[in-house]
């Protein structure tokens, strides 16, 4: 997996591939408006993956914080062409090392099915879930 470039340069960024990946394969994002889309993308601090031969974007990853004491990463997205190559464990890996000298106390995320991958980077569950909350919004 090794050969795929991975870069925080938004320049390199596909946002019309970002969007149609998640609006239309992220069980999380269905039906997300690209608009939307674009304001998450210019808002947060982004991941791609990238095949080194085409440039061709493989994979993307997004993380909001503050880079001093609060990460989340969500958008996690591979490719389904490049799935099981080791693309995303590399992404959460280099999403850790970018935001390991901020000092922050944690990064959070929630998934439904690819535990084992974020595990592989020392995520786990949360220790005192019953401490956490959330507002629900209802937005289109």
């Amino acid at each position: 997996m090794t050969d795929y470039v991975i870069s925080t340069d938004p320049a390199r960024l596909d946002p019309a591939k970002i969007h149609h990946w998640l609006s239309t394969d992220a069980y999380w994002a269905l039906g997300r408006s690209r608009e939307k889309q674009d304001q998450a993308i210019a808002g947060s601090l982004n991941f791609g993956a990238y095949d080194p031969v085409s440039g061709e974007q493989v994979a993307y990853a997004r993380v909001v914080t503050d880079r001093s004491t609060f990460a989340w990463l969500c958008d996690v997205y591979v490719d389904r062409a490049v799935r099981g190559k080791g693309v995303g464990v590399a992404l959460v890996a280099a999403v850790r090392e970018e935001l390991e000298p901020c000092g922050l106390r944690r990064i959070l995320l929630a998934t439904h099915d690819a535990h084992g991958v974020y595990a592989k980077q020392g995520f786990a569950p949360l220790e005192h879930p019953e401490h956490w909350m959330a507002l629900q919004l209802q937005r289109p």
